[in-house]
């Protein structure tokens, strides 16, 4: 099949897409659509709750596999919209509509890319495709329900908009929740222990600390208190407690675990991790991906912002059509030109790792 005729019936799909609200944890109308596409292709798929993945026709359980991964959930609309979020306009060489450029350009690209080798016979890797739910909110019943049934990933192209560069390494996210302990007291007398106070000497430490290793594609691990406040309904009360709130964005250099160490060890207050899941990436600057995206003239950088990368077990990339500067703003939309070059580019990636013309 030619890139026009992927490119028209990936234009098509999108257009349903956005037509259809698929806001994370109600993806079920969109869901059904991408089944009734690979049904219409005649591709047989799974689905589980509302992530749809296929594999290859001629799938070897004896190769490695390679496995394309976007979602097709959507955020709200941002309250400036001044279009139709759910109307899929063509204009000026655009593509109008909620999810249009996050992440709908990179599904319907990844996918058309699927559809290209998806017949071929003696391919060395096999080629799955998983199109997930609950990204945007990095929610448990996403790519991470479905990976203990996927066959086992080898190596993983991740669609989220990039301009089609290669984001090869990804920060990961660990929000802490602490507490700084006190004695509660009358605020007019010398008494009690202030638990703000020491609190602040805490979130002091987060402030200033450095971790030493400093990744060269991610820069240094980055700590930010962005909440904070006490159990205290009167001004006249020192707190007995105080809490707060921690994000920190790791990198390639550190585990999530050894963070952790790090800041108990040099903290007084209690710190519990909300989870430990969003875990950094990186893939090798020698990695055969890589170096077919170099040899199609794509820059590589190092993301700040999370994606389902993080959730994925094995090498993996990410690289899409769209600019994420594009996600969540009002009247979000994606070049028409954009979604071509996003089809060309995994196509000419996996036809490079893959050894075929």
């Amino acid at each position: 099949m030619c890139i026009e005729k992927h490119y028209e019936d990936a234009v098509q799909l999108l257009k349903q897409l956005i037509a259809t609200p698929s806001f994370s944890k109600e993806e079920q109308g969109t869901a059904k659509i991408l089944g009734q596409f690979m049904t219409d292709k005649g591709v047989a798929y799974n689905e589980h709750l509302n992530n749809i993945w296929a594999v290859n026709k001629h799938f070897d359980p004896s190769k490695p596999s390679i496995l394309l991964n976007s979602h097709h959930d959507t955020v709200k609309p941002n309250p400036q919209y001044t279009r139709d979020p759910f109307a899929p306009i063509e204009e000026d060489g655009k593509l109008y509509g909620l999810g249009s450029n996050d992440a709908g350009g990179c599904l319907v690209s990844l996918l058309s890319a699927f559809m290209h080798f998806y017949e071929k016979e003696g391919l060395p890797y096999n080629i799955l495709v998983a199109i997930t739910a609950e990204e945007e909110i990095s929610g448990v019943n996403g790519i991470e329900s479905i990976l203990n049934v996927l066959p086992k990933i080898d190596l993983a192209i991740v669609g989220e908009p990039t301009k089609t560069d290669l984001a090869v390494a990804e920060k990961g996210l660990m929000v802490l929740d602490c507490v700084a302990h006190g004695k509660a007291g009358h605020a007019a007398r010398d008494e009690g222990e202030n638990a703000l106070y020491n609190a602040m000497d805490d979130i002091n430490w987060f402030r200033t600390y450095r971790f030493p290793k400093v990744s060269e594609a991610l820069g240094p691990v980055k700590m930010s208190v962005t909440v904070i406040q006490t159990s205290n309904k009167a001004h006249n009360v020192v707190p007995a407690e105080c809490s707060f709130v921690v994000d920190i964005r790791a990198t390639d250099q550190y585990t999530l675990e050894e963070m952790l160490d790090v800041i108990k060890q040099n903290v007084k207050c209690d710190v519990t991790p909300r989870s430990m899941r969003m875990r950094p990436s990186f893939i090798p600057g020698d990695h055969a991906l890589v170096k077919a995206g170099l040899s199609l003239g794509k820059q590589l950088y190092g993301s700040p912002t999370t994606s389902d990368q993080a959730l994925i077990p094995a090498t993996s990339v990410k690289v899409g059509p769209g600019d994420s500067a594009r996600s969540h703003t009002a009247d979000e939309f994606i070049y028409l030109d954009e979604i071509r070059q996003g089809i060309d580019t995994y196509i000419k990636l996996l036809s490079i790792v893959n050894g075929v013309n």
